[in-house]
This record gives structure tokens, sequence and C-alpha cells, in this order.
């Protein structure tokens, strides 16, 4: 899996829909969007903007549910 981030809200939203039923993934509240790496062609042909984080490490999956776990 690779961790992805979008410009915008408006793109993320594109993006989550163009990728339902087609791959798996998930999305955090912090704006990360983890999906396996044969997406990454499919969305730029269709012209989604998006930027790549790296791997998604159990490390970096970690620190994603920690840091969307914090008290308010």
């Amino acid at each position: 899996m690779i961790i992805i981030r979008f410009p915008d809200e408006t793109t993320k939203r594109a993006a989550l829909e163009f990728l339902i039923g087609r791959f798996d993934g998930h999305s955090w509240a912090t704006g990360e969007v983890a999906v396996p790496e044969e997406a990454l062609g499919p969305m730029a042909r269709e012209g989604i903007r998006f930027a790549v984080e790296g791997r998604a490490t159990h490390e970096r999956v970690q620190s994603l549910r920690a840091s969307a776990a914090i008290g308010v």
C-alpha cells in the first residue's frame, strides 16, 4: 500500500468515488489515504491530482491511527 494525499477536499471526494469498488484502501481524518500501488496509474489517467507520501509501513500507519485518536 502507498500513502497519498490530495490537494483539496473536492479532489479527495472525487478520488474516493473513483476508487470505491475498484481498489481497496483506507482514509484517515488527517487527509492521508492508503491505496494499492496499482491504483496510482488509473487515478493519474483519470486526471486525479495526488501526492505520494510513501509506503504504508507499519510505523506510518500506527502514527496515523495515533494522530486521529488524540482527544480534544
